[in-house]
């Protein structure tokens, strides 16, 4: 790109960190809370993660766009970061399959993206200091200014955010004559979730975040699922209680992601917001009940308390983080009723956990055969 469009940009932090870059002519100001992720690889399905909406995305490899993108490769709609952070922004693409350029996807989806940063420095900050709000901007120089458009940010904490990136009206997704039926609440679902049911034989049925358990069950579904999505698990009671009442049906379900973090909260667990989170492709968890280890693609900002598992009577431990010995997966113990914290979709990431969905259509056998 001509030197003459790269004018500076600006990255301030809540804290007060000012970090400096250039503009890769996806010119604005954007805001959120920041994070990164550590994947190597994948960047249009991580821009595209419905539960990163909300947030200023920091990429930790150096260099971003040079493959660029394929719209069989998008998680959602369209781009749901707040804004991107990179070292190395391409403007050209490598690849024969792809349909756009990265820049010419974030124009249209009318994303502001800033290169040039330290971002080896940043994410060190970031690990130390932990996730905070912050700005990015290349139309407005002064960091007074930045302080004051930074100060009218809320606070992920506290944040409920499904109601931005659920679908509006239910859809059907997978073969009409699928051995098994399932009712999904999408929080922000992935489409890779709903591509792994359907090729285990799964016709979902997705409703919106707000729909009541009652309609959900009118479905007579052979399962329940409750998916991945952006925002505070403690700022959504309602959906909470709703949740309850879908277990207290005896069905199987599945959560995965603030999913999982819906079916602990009804089962009587809280839930934290993390130092900065869990988010990346080469997350190690040890499944308790195998012994098995998983390398597991990961998204998480908030998490549930290990002590609250540990102290209950119905929910059993299945799975956890080996770096930070945090909640990673549980059970039910007296309902079908299982959940995981990260992504066994992956997309991208490794599919060592895709057998959880496995599992999801082998308790749906034994329901039906029961």
């Amino acid at each position: 790109m001509a030197y003459e469009h790269r004018k500076p940009a600006i990255l301030l932090l809540e804290d007060g960190t000012v970090f400096y870059g250039r503009s890769t002519g996806l010119d604005g100001t954007a805001w959120g809370e920041i994070c990164f992720n550590t994947g190597m690889t994948g960047y249009q399905e991580i821009f595209t993660d419905p539960s990163y909406f909300g947030q200023l995305m920091v990429t930790a490899t150096a260099h971003i766009g040079n493959y660029g993108t394929f719209e069989e490769e998008v998680e959602s709609d369209g781009v749901k970061i707040a804004g991107l952070i990179c070292k190395n922004f391409s403007t050209h693409q490598s690849r024969p399959a792809a349909d756009h350029t990265l820049y010419d996807y974030f124009k249209a989806n009318n994303k502001v993206a800033i290169c040039d940063v330290d971002t080896r420095a940043l994410v060190r900050h970031i690990r130390d200091s932990g996730a905070m709000n912050a700005i990015i901007s290349t139309e407005i120089t002064q960091i007074d200014d930045l302080k004051a458009e930074l100060a009218k940010v809320p606070s992920m904490e506290g944040l409920e955010l499904s109601s931005k990136v659920s679908t509006t009206e239910p859809f059907v997704y997978g073969d009409e004559n699928a051995p098994f039926k399932v009712a999904a609440l999408d929080l922000g679902i992935k489409k890779n979730i709903l591509r792994n049911l359907a090729e285990r034989g799964c016709q979902v049925h997705v409703y919106p975040w707000n729909t009541p358990a009652s309609t959900l069950l009118a479905l007579n579904a052979d399962g329940l699922f409750l998916s991945n999505g952006p925002g505070d698990p403690a700022a959504m009671p309602g959906v909470v209680d709703e949740v309850k009442k879908l277990i207290e049906s005896g069905l199987p379900i599945f959560g995965i992601c603030l999913g999982h973090q819906m079916i602990s909260l009804a089962s009587g667990l809280s839930t934290y917001k993390m130092h900065n989170g869990h988010r990346g492709i080469n997350h190690p968890i040890k499944n308790i009940l195998t012994g098995n280890g998983e390398i597991t693609s990961q998204n998480h900002g908030f998490a549930v308390k290990m002590e609250d598992v540990e102290a209950s009577e119905i929910v059993e431990l299945t799975h956890v983080h080996l770096n930070d010995g945090t909640v990673a997966g549980i059970r039910r113990t007296d309902v079908p009723v299982f959940s995981v914290q990260y992504h066994p979709e992956a997309g991208p990431g490794p599919h060592d956990a895709r057998y959880l969905f496995d599992q999801f259509v082998d308790n749906m056998k034994s329901a039906v055969n029961a």
